[in-house]
């Protein structure tokens, strides 16, 4: 993956909608905290069944979800991916591939759970993404059976 040339300041972090909530001081620290890096289209962001050590935000482009190999969703920009790995320590739990080329925010284990601390609405905020994307995995599994 390579760095992108582009700024940091280049991202208005407090309109994205996870940091939204943040105050001045806490989306400096954000900022201090992310790698931005572009993702060139085709590239695996990450594998099914491999140690997960970073999260990621979508600031640009798309991404294809597979578990198993099968597509199972599309991310986009303001979407994210691979914070279960970091809050469970368990494999992911699917393939993440670039299907654009994309522009990301990572963040790597220690500060993702640095920040999650120091800010519990973004907890909170992933909290109710988390239950609405189980509670879509449910309705999915009924509708199958």
């Amino acid at each position: 993956m390579a760095t992108n040339n582009l700024s940091l300041k280049e991202v208005d972090l407090g309109s994205i909608w996870l940091f939204s909530a943040c105050s001045a001081s806490q989306l400096r620290t954000i900022r201090r905290a992310v790698e931005e890096i572009i993702i060139p289209s085709g590239k695996v962001i990450c594998k099914e069944g491999t140690p997960g050590r970073e999260f990621f935000f979508i600031v640009e482009g798309y991404a294809n979800v597979l578990r198993n190999g099968r597509r199972v969703a599309t991310l986009g920009p303001g979407q994210y991916f691979g914070e279960l790995s970091l809050l469970d320590k368990q494999p992911r739990s699917a393939t993440v591939i670039a299907s654009s080329n994309m522009e990301v925010l990572v963040l790597e284990y220690r500060k993702f759970h640095g920040i999650l601390m120091a800010m519990p609405v973004i907890a909170t905020k992933m909290l109710s993404t988390m239950a609405t994307r189980l509670r879509e995995a449910d309705t999915k599994a009924f509708a199958h059976s």
